[in-house]
């Protein structure tokens, strides 16, 4: 059997929504390997997704045994309590960030990682520099545009002045 890569991510964002960050640690072997990268305006939840996308995209061989540990329970409850299965089947009403949901399961398919959740600000080495590499990218004032965020963010923008609804952020 294969040694397993090994994966660590996380996911920032400075306001939320605000300014942005994902971080990724790659390990196999001797190998490793460091992912970041920010947007301009996003949620903590889509970057902590981002970063799990990003390390699955870097990956050239399938078959390999994948563990991926992120302390987000968002993106580990969404696979391993089969969530994520459940909204695809339902045709993903009500879902949120479904285009990072539908990319996430093209690299599911080709890989199936594992997924482990891990409490974060825990001194966990390689946690910790993911949280180091997502809260920098955030902080870098990044001109990167989430398209499809700041795209759902306009489209509800208009619903409320168009129903003269409120909405209320606390």
């Amino acid at each position: 059997m294969s040694l397993p890569i090994i994966i660590y991510t996380d996911g920032a964002a400075l306001g939320n929504p605000g300014p942005g960050g994902y971080g990724a640690v790659l390990m196999h072997a001797q190998h490793r390997k460091e992912l970041s990268g920010g947007f301009r305006r996003t949620t903590n939840n889509r970057m902590e997704l981002l970063a799990v996308i990003m390390a699955l995209k870097h990956i050239k061989t399938p078959g390999l045994p994948i563990q991926i540990y992120t302390d987000s329970k968002y993106v580990c409850d969404a696979i391993e309590k089969k969530w994520l299965f459940g909204w695809k089947a339902k045709g993903w009403k009500k879902v949120k960030n479904v285009d990072l949901w539908q990319m996430f399961l093209a690299h599911y398919e080709i890989h199936k990682p594992k997924f482990y959740w891990v409490k974060g600000h825990a001194g966990i080495k390689e946690n910790e520099r993911c949280d180091v590499l997502a809260t920098t990218a955030a902080q870098s004032k990044p001109t990167d545009v989430d398209v499809n965020y700041e795209r759902y963010e306009a489209e509800e923008k208009n619903t409320d002045q168009s129903t003269g609804s409120s909405r209320l952020d606390f």
